[in-house]
């Protein structure tokens, strides 16, 4: 895999872990990090509607199952990158708190501090949560046998 693939895998990582955390735990990952960059607001945040698609049976036909609301932030730091965020809800404050992390990880002198600090502490703490609903929905699942009638 390229440096360029890595890059965009990486990105992609980071911004799941983001978009999926609340305000909240984004802010007290922070509170043990060194002060983030000033930036500067370039669209939002806005909140607006997505339509939410999906498929009969996970790969069938797609259908539109419903709307659902989104805010959007971009933001730039003064040393160029932008960072980008959509986030389910209506919090402008996580959606520009996560495009703001989106655009301090692509800067060098950020990166490795906020990757070890916010990022991956996070994506554990999803994992775990996921795994644990995982393993409830595990504890009620019947299997039913099919019984052959003999003459």
């Amino acid at each position: 895999m390229g440096e360029q693939a890595n890059a965009i895998a990486a990105r992609r990582h980071w911004m799941s872990v983001l978009a999926r955390a609340s305000h909240d735990a984004l802010a007290s990952h922070l509170a043990s990090c060194a002060a983030l960059p000033a930036h500067s607001l370039l669209r939002g945040p806005e909140t607006g509607l997505v339509m939410v698609r999906g498929r009969a049976g996970g790969d069938g036909a797609p259908f539109n199952l419903g709307e659902t609301t989104v805010t959007r932030c971009t933001v730039r730091l003064a040393g160029g990158q932008i960072g980008h965020a959509y986030a389910l809800g209506r919090d402008p404050a996580q959606a520009e708190l996560a495009a703001l992390l989106d655009a301090a990880l692509q800067h060098p002198a950020h990166a490795s501090e906020l990757l070890a600090r916010v990022v991956e502490p996070l994506a554990q703490a999803q994992a775990a949560a996921r795994d644990a609903v995982l393993a409830k929905a595990a504890a009620t699942r019947v299997e039913f046998l099919a019984m052959q009638t003999t003459r």
